[in-house]
């Protein structure tokens, strides 16, 4: 019966995926959201133990399958979609700290520590790493933007 109502067998697994993928997305950008009652870093935190703990482990065993599907026929461009989903959300909570330029950093350190996590079942280390490098965010300068650096690495030499 819900073949005939999807039409296909793929089709079905498609619309299950992006149902899930929809609730990921509202879950896990509600947990990034910035409250102006904890620094974001301790957002951060505690994001990260929902994403790795019991309620983000289906998501992340389900999508993590699906990104490493060579193919990636049921979801073309999967893997790029499930990295530019998480950069606004972290841009947006990033800037209250005043680094909304550190969202792809950020990005890149969760995905690369889930997949180690995935990979090694090694929760207390991970869990570790997560927090050293929530601590070295919390003691980088503020108000770093790219066009700073641009205007004055351009040309290393004063005229004075």
């Amino acid at each position: 019966m819900l073949i005939y109502h999807f039409g296909t067998r793929d089709a079905l697994l498609r619309a299950v995926l992006g149902h899930a993928r929809q609730r990921q997305l509202d879950t896990f950008s509600d947990l990034l959201r910035a409250r102006p009652d904890e620094p974001y870093t301790a957002t951060l935190s505690r994001a990260w133990t929902s994403i790795t703990g019991p309620d983000g482990q289906p998501y992340l065993r389900m999508f993590g399958q699906l990104r490493e599907s060579a193919e990636q026929q049921l979801w073309p461009n999967f893997r790029r979609t499930a990295t530019t989903d998480w950069l606004g959300p972290l841009e947006e909570g990033l800037r209250s700290i005043g680094r909304p330029d550190l969202a792809t950093l950020v990005l890149a350190v969760i995905r690369g520590l889930l997949m180690d996590l995935d990979a090694t079942g090694d929760t207390a280390r991970t869990d570790q790493a997560f927090r050293h490098f929530l601590g070295a965010v919390e003691h980088l300068p503020p108000g770093y933007r790219s066009q700073d650096r641009a205007t004055t690495s351009t040309n290393p030499v004063s005229d004075t």
